[in-house]
C-alpha cells in the first residue's frame, strides 16, 4: 500500500542528501554566513564536529518573524522562480540546509538584524521546536549544532574518527578562507586556534596565513580574461612541484569545487614543463557569467558544469602559459654547495656545476670526490640489511610473446653462483651462471632493499639512525600539524627523528643510517604526501603501501653504477626476505636460459 511518510521520517531521509557528516554542516552554515555579507566568521568544533559545531558571523541576521520559516524545507530568500536558477550569485539557494541539519541534531540559533532592538533565540531538537525566546545579542547569526545523528544512531556508525572528521573540516575551511580574502575567518578545534585570516583582501597573504607553507610565498600570480571568462590566482614555478594533486585547489564563482576539466586544463598549461609524475601547486579561480554555470548537479554543490567547457579550458590553459612566460617563472640558479650526511659510508658532498646541474652519484653506495669528480666507492658491509634466509627458490620466467609465467623450481637459488658484468642502458645489470643469462632491474632491486630496511626499522627497537650535521625542515598540511602524534610516531619508527619547528613546520634531526641527506629528505616528503592522502599505520597493509610509495629515493633507471656499486647492490638484494620482486610486484630480475637464447638465434628448433 502506498502512503505518504510522516514529516519527521521524510525530513530525516531528505537530510541524508545534505548532511553526510560534520563537514557538510560546516559547509552549509559558513556559506549561509558568506551570503549574509559577513565580514567576520568564526567556526568552532569539538570532537571532529560530532558533538559540537558553532558558526558565528556578523552578517545581516534573520528577521525575528522569519526565524521559524527559515527551518522549513525549501524555504529560501535567494530564489523565487525557476528563471532565478540561471543567474545565481549566492552559494546557497535551495533552502534545504537548515531543515536537514535540524532534523538530525540539536540546534540552537541566535540571530539579530541591524534594525532590531532584540535578537531571537530558537532551540530545535530533531526538527521539533523546543524553545523560542527574545534576548539581547550583537548583530549577526550564531548557529550551534550538537549531538549530530543522536536520533539516527545507524548513521553515526559511519562517521570516522575525531581526527579524520576534523581534518575534513580544516581542509574545507582552508579553501573557503582563501576564496574570500575580504572576510576574516577563524577556525578553532578543541579550543585550539587552527588559523586566522586578516580579511584585508590580500589573496596571497590569505594563502600563506592559512596554509603556512613557505614555498607558497614564491607562487606566481595569474590573471587572465578571455570572452567573459576570468582566470586568476597563484601557481608555482615548474621547479616547485608535488608528487600528487593535493596542493591544487579549484574555485568557480567563489565556490570550492572538484573539476576534472580544470585539472586537465592546468596540466595542459604546464605541458612539457614538468617531469612525469610531478604536479604543480595551484590556487585557481574561475569567474564566469552565472548563466554559463550549472551548480545544481550535486546535492552538496561540490561539482559544477560549464555550458562552454572548451572556452573555459582554453582560458585556463592560456592563462597558465601567459603566467609561466614571465620572469618569475624562470628557474633560479643555485651556486652554493650543499653538505650531505656524514656517516659510516664516509663523507659525501653534492656539488652544483656551473650550468646549474647537480653532479652526484647514482645511489648511497658511493660518493664523489669533488676535486676530480671521480667515483670512489666506500661500501661498509656492516650496514647491509641483516635479514637472512638460507634458501631462495629460483623463479623461471617463460616468455611466449604475450604473457610471462612464473614457475617455481625445487632447488635453492644461489646468488653466489652468478657472475655479474656491466649494465646496459644504465638500467639493467647483466649476470650469467653456467646455463643462464640474467637481467636485473637496478631500480626494482633498490626499491626492494629500501622497502625491507624500512619495515625492519619499524618492527625493531634497535634502529640505526644517524644525526644530521645540518637538519632539514618540511611543511605539513594543517590537519597533520594539528594532530601530529600518530604520524610522528610512525616516521620515528622508520628511523627519523622530527619535532615541531613552527605552526606547520617540522625539523628532522636524525635519519636512517643507510640514506644520504637527499634521499632522507625525499623519503620524508613522500611519506608526508602519502600520509596526507590517507595511507596510515593503523593496519600493516596501509603501512606497507605507505613505505612502498615512499621508496622513490631508490636508484633510478639511467643512473650509472660502478662495478663496486653493482656488487654492493646485489649483496644487499640477496639478503632480502623476498629478493624476487619490488614492493609493487614487478620482478627484480628475469632469467633467459641458454636454450632460449639459442632458439632465438635459430641454432635449435
Amino acid at each position: 500500500m502506498i502512503k505518504v511518510l510522516d514529516k519527521s521520517v521524510a525530513d530525516k531521509i531528505a537530510a541524508g542528501e545534505v548532511v553526510e557528516r560534520p563537514v557538510s554542516i560546516v559547509k552549509e552554515l559558513v556559506e549561509n554566513s558568506i551570503d549574509a555579507e559577513s565580514k567576520s566568521i568564526t567556526v568552532e568544533i569539538k570532537q571532529g564536529g560530532k558533538e559540537y559545531i558553532r558558526v558565528s558571523d556578523d552578517g545581516f541576521g534573520i528577521p525575528s518573524e522569519e526565524v521559524l520559516t527559515a527551518f522549513l524545507r525549501h524555504a529560501t530568500s535567494k530564489i523565487s522562480k525557476a528563471e532565478d536558477l540561471n543567474n545565481l550569485i549566492t552559494l546557497g539557494f535551495r533552502g534545504e540546509a537548515l531543515a536537514s541539519i535540524a532534523a538530525v541534531s540539536r540546534v540552537e540559533l541566535i540571530t539579530k538584524t541591524e534594525d532590531s532592538n532584540l535578537g531571537k533565540r530558537l532551540l530545535i531538537h530533531g526538527g521539533e521546536v523546543v524553545e523560542e525566546s527574545s534576548l539581547g545579542c550583537p548583530e549577526g547569526t550564531t548557529m550551534i549544532v550538537t549531538d549530530l545523528f543522536y536520533n539516527t544512531p545507524a548513521r553515526s556508525k559511519f562517521l570516522k574518527s575525531d581526527g579524520a572528521e576534523s581534518g575534513q573540516i580544516i581542509d574545507l575551511m582552508e579553501k573557503i578562507a582563501i576564496t574570500r580574502p575580504d572576510i576574516a575567518f577563524r577556525l578553532i578545534n578543541n579550543g585550539k586556534n587552527i588559523f586566522s585570516s586578516s580579511g584585508k583582501g590580500d589573496l596571497l597573504g590569505s594563502i600563506v596565513s592559512v596554509y603556512k607553507d613557505r614555498e607558497y610565498r614564491d607562487l606566481i600570480q595569474l590573471d587572465h580574461s578571455d570572452g567573459g571568462i576570468r582566470v586568476y590566482g597563484y601557481i608555482s614555478r615548474p621547479q616547485i612541484t608535488r608528487t600528487n594533486r593535493r596542493s591544487q585547489y579549484y574555485f568557480v564563482n567563489g565556490r570550492v569545487v572538484k573539476s576534472s576539466l580544470m585539472e586537465k586544463a592546468l596540466m595542459s598549461g604546464y605541458k612539457e614543463r614538468l617531469f612525469e609524475g610531478r604536479y604543480p601547486i595551484a590556487f585557481l579561480f574561475v569567474e564566469v557569467e552565472p548563466k554559463m554555470l550549472d551548480v545544481n548537479i550535486h546535492p552538496n554543490k561540490k561539482e559544477v558544469r560549464f555550458s562552454d567547457e572548451v572556452a573555459v579550458s582554453t582560458a585556463i590553459r592560456d592563462g597558465i602559459v601567459e603566467a609561466l612566460a614571465g620572469d618569475r617563472a624562470v628557474s633560479q640558479k643555485e651556486d652554493r654547495e650543499r653538505e650531505v650526511v656524514v656517516d659510516n659510508l664516509g663523507e659525501g658532498t653534492n656539488k652544483l656545476e656551473e650550468d646549474g646541474t647537480e653532479y652526484r652519484t647514482a645511489s648511497q653506495l658511493s660518493i664523489y670526490d669533488i676535486d676530480d669528480k671521480k667515483v670512489e666507492s666506500k661500501v661498509d658491509i656492516n650496514i647491509l640489511f641483516a635479514t637472512k634466509r638460507e634458501k631462495f627458490y629460483k623463479t623461471d620466467i617463460v616468455n611466449d610473446n604475450t604473457t610471462s609465467v612464473h614457475k617455481i623450481v625445487n632447488k635453492p637459488f644461489n646468488f653466489d653462483e652468478l657472475i655479474f658484468m656491466d649494465s646496459i642502458f644504465d638500467t639493467y645489470i647483466m649476470a650469467t651462471d653456467e646455463d643462464n643469462f640474467y637481467l636485473f632491474d637496478q631500480h626494482a632491486c633498490h626499491e626492494r632493499i629500501n622497502y625491507e630496511r624500512f619495515l625492519d626499522n619499524y618492527n625493531h627497537e634497535n634502529r640505526s639512525n644517524q644525526i644530521l650535521m645540518i637538519p632539514f625542515t618540511l611543511d605539513v598540511p594543517t590537519a597533520m600539524a594539528s594532530d601530529d602524534e600518530e604520524w610522528l610516531e610512525s616516521i620515528e619508527k622508520l628511523g627519523f627523528q622530527a619535532e615541531k619547528f613552527g605552526d606547520n613546520t617540522y625539523i628532522f634531526r636524525e635519519v636512517p643510517q643507510f640514506l644520504t641527506f637527499e634521499e632522507a629528505q625525499s623519503f620524508a616528503e613522500e611519506f608526508i604526501d602519502a600520509y596526507a592522502e590517507g595511507y596510515g599505520p593503523e593496519k600493516t597493509p596501509d603501512l606497507e603501501r605507505l613505505i612502498s610509495r615512499s621508496c622513490k629515493s631508490s636508484v633510478k633507471a639511467n643512473d650509472h653504477l660502478s662495478k663496486e656499486e653493482i656488487d654492493a647492490l646485489i649483496m644487499q638484494l640477496k639478503s632480502c626476505v623476498n629478493p624476487f620482486s619490488c614492493p609493487h610486484g614487478r620482478p627484480t630480475f628475469i632469467r633467459f636460459s641458454k636454450r632460449e637464447i639459442e632458439r632465438m638465434f635459430k641454432r635449435i628448433q
